[in-house]
């Protein structure tokens, strides 16, 4: 028994006076809207209408039902509304996860712009180094990075595809020299980044002999890259950086890359959500944007990396001079 239907029927055979006039209105019949209301009145066990040949006449409690009915059923109409309009309209709280780097680096600019064209749009975003479980209904979407995904039912979309590099502080240079080949890091001090995608203590160097893989250990451990750059530049070591976070660095000079003809770590950047049937408007439109807008941003910091790249490689050939100098006048 479908106690909101037959709910409906009461208010529908009030309403119009009569079950033959209600049972035209909703294209039924006179005998399905009389066993709708006498389901709900074996339901509630009480008499809702007095009936006769000529009239209907509402009971004390099928005016109290009547009153409640109404507001009931406006309060479902409006429900219906409002969740038929999440598809239509972008509105209410986007509940959003991103790894911790790729969140501050990618995402936070990202919904800058995508809030200027959804202003309806509230926005909840965690950052984490934690893979989120979706299906928790914790958040809505996720961006994350990751060299490939495990099996499982959410709707991804490749949004990119991004490295890492090495790097240094001018001062560690001057003090200790670069490497001119990935065998020489294990001469110097390395500072490991925890990541859920990549092992921490193995660097894989991409570069002009393929890939080279590197089992590294140092003295400072983090888990937040932006740490690791505060690391190297207090001048404790080498750390592989996401390019992402390390362009501020080489263009202010706070970073100099290291070993430049390498990469590391090449990853995809993802959107990730539970399920495609029934997405509302905000999480469509917002994978939408991150699918327009990403690629174009992650292009910008690979070129602006071509760029610093060319302007630091003198300053870090003179550092190394600088060094080797050093070393013969001792």
């Amino acid at each position: 028994m479908d106690t909101l239907q037959n709910m409906r029927v009461f208010v529908r055979v009030v309403e119009a006076g009569s079950f033959t006039a209600a049972a035209q209105s909703l294209n039924s019949t006179t005998g399905a809207m009389s066993r709708a209301v006498s389901e709900l009145e074996a339901r509630l066990r009480t008499r809702l209408l007095n009936r006769s040949t000529r009239r209907l006449a509402l009971t004390t409690a099928g005016e109290r039902y009547l009153q409640r009915s109404q507001q009931i059923l406006a309060d479902v109409d409006i429900a219906e509304e409002e969740a038929s309009c999440a598809h239509e309209r972008p509105t209410g709280a986007l509940r959003m996860h991103s790894f911790a780097s790729i969140g501050q680096h990618y995402v936070l600019p990202a919904i800058s712009r995508y809030r200027a064209l959804y202003p309806g749009v509230t926005v909840e975003l965690t950052l984490s180094q934690r893979m989120p479980d979706l299906f928790e209904g914790s958040a809505d979407v996720a961006v994350i990075g990751a060299s490939a995904l495990p099996n499982s039912d959410l709707v991804s979309f490749p949004l990119g595809t991004s490295f890492s590099i090495l790097c240094a502080s001018p001062a560690y240079v001057r003090a200790h020299g670069v490497p001119q080949k990935p065998a020489e890091l294990a001469h110097h001090e390395c500072l490991i980044l925890h990541t859920p995608a990549f092992p921490p203590h193995e660097w894989t160097l991409d570069g002009p002999n393929g890939s080279e893989l590197m089992e590294v250990n140092g003295p400072v451990h983090v888990n937040i890259a932006e740490t690791l750059i505060a690391a190297i530049r207090e001048g404790m070591g080498i750390g592989m950086v996401p390019l992402y976070a390390a362009i501020s660095g080489l263009r202010d000079g706070s970073l100099v890359r290291v070993l430049p003809e390498y990469t590391l770590q090449k990853s995809t950047v993802y959107a990730l959500y539970p399920s495609r049937k029934f997405i509302d408007a905000k999480t469509r439109t917002w994978v939408e944007f991150l699918r327009s807008h990403l690629p174009e941003v992650i292009a910008r910091d690979e070129a602006l990396l071509a760029e610093v790249g060319q302007m630091g490689a003198v300053d870090v050939a003179s550092e190394s001079t600088f060094h080797r100098v050093m070393k013969a006048e001792q």
